[in-house]
């Protein structure tokens, strides 16, 4: 029986090359997923069956194209993230969707991925959707958070998951340039992906910045972000912060609508994907 099936997932990405499998097989989050898909679909249609030896399961490599198992073709599930984040980039509730035929429920889905997953990776809650769901087309609204520590000490436990300032910038300033991207907006300027041919028009309706113990937090809340968005929004508004860019220059550089205006783009350590919206 096919389903659609929809997942919530959090993962430490510090390890992978982003969301989306990559042809030379490198480590990604959706290539890790499509494999413990792939294996629990043909260890469930062929668990009686005895020509099915335990060293081809264990061979399987999780490549993305149709194999071959003792002479039957079998098909790797595709999983649809909503969104692909870039390599080294963390996710607390990404959503997925995938399409596979099973008779198994929901929560043996769930503990089966989740024994399997390693253990930066985690399946939190499980849906059952209608044919036409698609976890990316159907998105509304995405949050991100991007997170700096400009303390005296040292993040020693969360030094993976923060961008450390030798500086600290000026808060205020940030707030106040900030201003200037919320709204709908062409942010040409501030999109990673100079070959880009789709619309480049976004709507940011939130940006907070919170000072807390050290630790700098950029909240963004928008319908979607463009690639290495957030990272050079977040580079610019650290480049006015530590006075490397006039505050008033915002304003111009998302006019500009060119990429060498805005600021660099932030490290992917501090960045995470907080939540999306349906």
């Amino acid at each position: 029986m096919k389903k659609n099936i929809k997942i919530i997932l959090s993962y430490d990405g510090t390890r992978f090359f982003g969301w989306e499998h990559q042809k030379n097989k490198a480590l990604t989050i959706q290539g890790k997923l499509e494999n413990v898909l792939y294996r629990m679909l043909i260890k469930e249609e062929y668990k009686d069956e005895p020509f099915i030896s335990k060293e081809s399961l264990n061979d399987i490599t999780g490549s993305f194209d149709d194999q071959r198992i003792n002479g039957i073709d079998f098909k790797i599930p595709t999983v649809i993230g909503a969104g692909r984040t870039d390599a080294g980039v963390s996710a607390r509730a990404m959503a997925a969707n995938f399409i596979i035929d099973t008779e198994m429920s929901l929560s043996e889905i769930k503990g089966y991925m989740n024994k399997y997953l390693p253990d930066d990776i985690a399946i939190d809650e499980i849906y059952l959707m209608d044919d036409n769901f698609h976890s990316r087309f159907n998105a509304k609204g995405k949050t991100y958070i991007y997170t700096c520590y400009a303390g005296e000490s040292k993040p020693i436990f969360d030094r993976k998951y923060v961008n450390i300032l030798y500086a600290k910038p000026d808060i205020e300033k940030m707030r106040r340039a900030a201003a200037f991207l919320k709204g709908e907006h062409d942010f040409k300027s501030f999109c990673g992906n100079s070959h880009m041919k789709k619309s480049t028009i976004r709507r940011i309706y939130s940006i907070d910045i919170e000072e807390k113990d050290g630790y700098i937090r950029f909240i963004y809340h928008g319908n979607g972000f463009l690639q290495n968005m957030v990272r050079i929004m977040t580079g610019t508004l650290l480049d006015i912060g530590l006075g490397k860019i006039e505050e008033g220059d915002m304003e111009s550089i998302l006019a500009a609508k060119n990429r060498k205006k805005a600021g660099h783009t932030a490290m992917p350590q501090g960045l995470m994907l907080y939540s999306v919206d349906y």
